[in-house]
């Protein structure tokens, strides 16, 4: 039931708001009003306030004093009247008292209450009107005059000043708690309103974490609710363009960085033919020049990839290598090393497996590797070099250790090279593992192999 109110429109809830507290306010003025006499009882026996009252007497001087007076025979006789005036001074300014004959009935005599004298105003009569001359008790009696019995109407308005203010004070009460009603509704709607203006403030600011409250399900309610999904998005769309931003300048670093290799090993390569020592070597430096050339080109290719498209990481390119791939690639990057002055000690396995993994991103992990290597590695200490199949657990371990010279480089201070390497090796579904001892630096690099049946790995020694 509360949902449905909720839900309905705020013209509609407004409406039936005015509907249900015209018909509780009125029935309140009802019970109020019924209960005129209990209230006017309990304030006269509190002593609230000092309401006019009969006196206890009344009745027995009325009897006694009406023996003492002859009633007028006629309503226009002065002088008689004149006499008998005196008898009406036993009445207070809250009573009338009106003298009929006994047996015709005819007016003889009267007197009106004074109260009504004082209290002649329009809205005065206006009330009494209204309130249909509610304060009134009326009493009649047969007294004995000196020239006979008569008909006696006594008529008290002791309550009728009680009764005016009390008509007055639950009226206003009623109408001020119909009208309390709607402007506490008015009022909450305004507070959502107002609510919304300052959530509408602070995202103009920039804050959208900060949730819109608003609530609700009518008209004020759906806007904070759209409101606050319009916050969400926003918020969501900025961390994406962040997220996406810093991923291609991450990934433009990375292929940069990724290009020194190719283009130090390209340059050496050029240098020892520029200065033709072993002519017959080369027609090979030229073919491994070329193929140089081909890598810094594909590198290239997809760093302009990346950047037009925009994604948010790098997406592998998965095809199906041999391991004599994998220990290709480890070999080169060995013998450059050991042009730049290293020493290596290479162990790699003579089996043959097969993996599903990128062979540019596997190019980019070793150049990344032995760039670090020529940076920060001692060439008095050999550099060890491992690859071994473990068949029976499907995984191939690649496992490089070198020596850190003394100084150190502040060219990669920020560690590209290694995060890279651990970045696209987890594109690749493998893992690397860093050990720093002293001086001696290793990486463990394992890649899972296919699915294959073979006996367990065997390693050999080469150099």
């Amino acid at each position: 039931m509360k949902n449905r109110l909720c839900s309905l429109k705020i013209r509609q809830q407004f409406f039936l708001l005015l509907l249900v507290s015209g018909v509780l306010c009125f029935s309140l003025f009802q019970f109020f009003w019924q209960s005129k006499w209990e209230a006017a009882y309990a304030v006269r026996q509190t002593g609230l306030l000092p309401l006019p009252s009969l006196r206890e007497d009344f009745f027995q001087e009325l009897y006694e004093e009406a023996r003492d007076y002859s009633v007028p025979d006629k309503e226009n006789n002065a002088a008689q009247q004149q006499a008998f005036a005196p008898f009406f001074d036993i009445c207070d300014a809250y009573t009338g008292l009106y003298i009929y004959g006994a047996d015709d009935g005819l007016y003889r005599a009267g007197k009106f209450p004074e109260y009504f004298y004082d209290h002649s105003s329009l809205f005065f009569n206006l009330a009494l009107d209204f309130t249909d001359n509610i304060g009134e008790e009326h009493y009649e009696l047969s007294l004995p005059f000196k020239n006979g019995y008569y008909s006696v109407q006594i008529l008290c308005y002791h309550n009728a000043e009680f009764m005016f203010y009390y008509y007055i004070f639950c009226l206003l009460f009623c109408v001020a708690l119909f009208l309390s009603v709607l402007l506490f509704f008015i009022s909450r709607k305004m507070q959502s309103v107002i609510a919304m203006e300052q959530e509408i403030l602070r995202m103009s600011t920039g804050d959208l974490d900060h949730p819109v409250r608003v609530r609700g399900q009518d008209e004020i309610g759906i806007l904070g609710q759209e409101l606050d999904n319009l916050r969400q998005t926003l918020r969501e769309n900025i961390r994406q363009e962040q997220e996406s931003r810093k991923a291609n300048q991450d990934l433009i670093t990375a292929l940069s960085h990724d290009l020194r290799t190719p283009l130090t090993i390209l340059r050496g390569y050029l240098e020892v033919m520029q200065l033709r020592r072993n002519p017959e070597i080369h027609e090979e430096y030229l073919r491994r020049c070329l193929k140089k050339t081909g890598d810094i080109q594909e590198l290239t290719d997809r760093m302009f990839e990346y950047a037009l498209v925009s994604e948010e990481e790098e997406t592998p390119d998965f095809t199906c290598l041999s391991t004599s791939d994998v220990l290709q690639y480890l070999r080169e990057n060995c013998e450059y090393i050991r042009l730049a002055g290293f020493h290596t000690h290479c162990r790699f396995s003579e089996e043959s497996a097969s993996l599903t993994s990128d062979r540019l991103m596997l190019k980019r992990i070793f150049t990344n590797l032995f760039s670090n290597i020529l940076k920060y590695g001692d060439k008095e200490q050999p550099v060890e070099v491992s690859c071994a199949l473990f068949l029976n657990r499907e995984q191939i371990h690649i496992s490089i250790k070198n020596t850190i010279r003394q100084e150190y480089s502040s060219d990669d201070s920020n560690n590209i090279g290694l995060r890279n390497v651990q970045k696209m090796a987890e594109l690749l579904h493998g893992h690397l593992e860093m050990e720093r001892s002293q001086e001696v630096f290793t990486i463990h690099l394992t890649f899972p192999l296919k699915k294959k049946n073979s006996s367990p790995f065997r390693l050999t020694l080469r150099q």
